[in-house]
């Protein structure tokens, strides 16, 4: 089955590290369900649930590994691909998820091992989906931002969001990008760090162009990178090799 064995697939470590008394070490879905029959990445299978395995600190120098199971109501799912694992600002770990409500459609949510952080709105109509670029500080500023293709395959809207502490803001947003095409089990592009910073490798609008993002703090700055001829195109401005 498709996505059975999606873990945590990206882990963001720029942060200075402070040890919190409990540690999420790993993420990944559980509960298939077909209970939402959006089927935008290939089947009619999502998640019900998301399994957290937590380092907890009993008394800082004995530690128990304990499982978290955080279940959604039977209106909603996990429509993604796999949990994000990251670290935020004051070191503490979170999950970032895509989850979708039968009627309002997918919200970017954050969730920790007590359960629901903070999340962005829902997009407002069922069947209407986001795609998650990457999490990272953009813009140096010690604050982690988290930024997705809102409908990559509709609306085309690439929006930066910032966390802090437990409240998310949307900080930046610039239209004619994609980074999914309906069908495919997989999302296009990711984060990269050249040397100068991290940047958002994206499709243009059209899937003509892969495209590198990037922050300043107060705009984005879109710059072509190449013609799109396939994943492999993604692949090498991954890789710095544009």
């Amino acid at each position: 089955m498709r996505r059975l064995a999606a873990f945590l697939t990206a882990i963001w470590a720029g942060a200075a590290w402070a040890t919190p008394p409990d540690i999420i070490t790993e993420a990944q879905y559980a509960e298939p369900t077909t209970r939402y029959a959006h089927g935008v990445l290939g089947d009619d299978v999502e998640w019900g649930a998301l399994v957290l395995t937590v380092d907890r600190c009993l008394d800082c120098a004995t530690k128990m590994i304990d499982r978290v199971v955080i279940r959604l109501p039977e209106t909603r799912v996990f429509e993604d691909l796999a949990p994000r694992l990251f670290v935020d600002d004051d070191g503490a770990t979170q999950v970032a998820v895509v989850e979708s409500d039968r009627d309002r459609g997918a919200r970017l949510a954050i969730y920790d091992e007590t359960g629901l952080v903070t999340a962005t709105p829902f997009i407002g109509q069922a069947n209407r989906w986001l795609a998650p670029v990457g999490i990272a500080d953009l813009d140096g500023d010690g604050f982690v931002e988290i930024a997705y293709v809102d409908r990559p395959h509709l609306a085309k809207v690439l929006r930066v969001w910032r966390l802090a502490g437990r409240e998310l803001r949307e900080v930046a947003s610039a239209p004619g990008i994609s980074n999914h095409r309906i069908g495919e089990d997989f999302i296009s592009g990711g984060m990269r760090d050249c040397g100068a910073g991290p940047e958002m490798i994206v499709a243009s609008g059209d899937w003509r162009e892969v495209m590198a993002v990037g922050f300043d703090g107060k705009a984005l700055s879109s710059n072509r990178v190449g013609p799109f001829e396939g994943r492999d195109s993604f692949a090498a401005a991954l890789a710095c090799k544009d």
